[in-house]
């Protein structure tokens, strides 16, 4: 059996009858949890185990636990700052910033595999120009070396941690007021300015190992008319031709409404495959969930690459890993 090219969400704290045979769908291939599928980490763990027992190979099993207000798991789990803290924290000491964005990523790494979470859609590599209300503090700084340093000893500390990463969104929602949760954003930049300073930060990650990434549902009309996710200019000729990426390419949600100009939702889902992404998200809609399993028709998902997605290394007990005990009270040091 093989996992399929759609990650889908549940509804709550336990899986129902009806969602476990959903999950068995030769489609899925991973599931995506939110704040309203935490009560403890003694649930979270029961939760991933139902998830990952109900085939096999087991689905992949994600969340976005960026820090600041993108923290789905809050109770019984480390309180991450917002990224940009650490970029504040670059302008006093920069070697110290770095240490403290590697020990971020190490404790996030550690406690999500500990629960049985395979990786979070981190980091945000997003430039911070002052416009985006939706990026925001999310963004490690204005300066996309600064952001390359900083994601860069953050993706490291995920690693050391048995989680993989991914960069979003591709090539770069900062630029835009839009949010593309619910509307249509258009940066009107040319390819050599977005060069230049957005994609700076993937192309130093990607020659990193940087495992995913996650197009933005926006659209760059001096490059394509179809927003990134959609785009195989992007995607194909850019992301994977000129930049040499290898890794796994998830679509942002297709529920949200920056991805309406693709049509229905299955319409949705085949133009990101088409397009050059590995695995769409369906998020928060279960008939359109309901829509893209039935109308879909899909390829396996790539084993190599859903396999570098997977969480790895020998799980202990956190309070006996010293370089966890160390990374925490780091992180406590700094205001949230």
């Amino acid at each position: 059996m093989t996992l399929g090219p759609v990650m889908l969400d549940v509804a709550g704290l336990q899986v129902t009858p009806e969602e476990k045979e959903i999950l068995r769908h030769p489609s899925v291939g991973g599931v995506i949890l939110f704040g309203r599928n935490f009560q403890s980490p003694k649930q979270l763990l029961a939760l991933t185990t139902e998830i990952r027992a109900l085939r096999r190979p087991e689905p992949l099993i994600a969340v976005d636990h960026e820090g600041g207000r993108v923290q789905r798991f809050q109770e019984g789990f480390t309180r991450i700052p917002p990224m940009r803290l650490l970029g504040e924290s670059w302008e006093n000491d920069p070697p110290k910033a770095k240490a403290l964005a590697e020990a971020v990523g190490y404790v996030i790494a550690t406690e999500l595999l500990a629960h049985g979470v395979d990786f979070s859609f981190a980091p945000v590599l997003d430039v911070d120009f002052g416009s985006s209300s939706v990026i925001g503090d999310r963004a490690f700084s204005e300066e996309p070396a600064v952001i390359a340093a900083l994601a860069g000893a953050f993706v490291a500390g995920l690693t050391a941690g048995g989680t993989a990463s991914v960069g979003k969104h591709f090539p770069g929602h900062g630029y835009v007021k839009a949010d593309s949760h619910v509307d249509v954003p258009v940066d009107e930049r040319e390819l050599d300015e977005i060069e230049a300073a957005d994609l700076l930060p993937y192309r130093e990650l990607i020659k990193g190992g940087l495992s995913g990434i996650m197009p933005a549902h926006v659209i760059y009309p001096k490059v394509d008319r179809r927003p990134a996710g959609f785009s195989p200019v992007w995607l194909k000729d850019v992301l994977r031709g000129r930049l040499g990426f290898e890794g796994m390419i998830f679509s942002d949600d297709l529920s949200m409404e920056g991805a309406s100009v693709a049509g229905g939702v299955v319409q949705r889902a085949e133009a990101a495959l088409a397009a050059g992404c590995d695995m769409v998200l369906v998020c928060n809609a279960p008939q359109a969930a309901s829509e893209v399993l039935k109308g879909l028709k899909a390829g396996p998902l790539d084993r190599g690459r859903a396999e570098r997605m997977r969480g790895r290394g020998a799980l202990k007990p956190l309070r006996s890993d010293r370089r966890y005990a160390s990374a925490v009270a780091a992180i406590r040091g700094v205001s949230v």
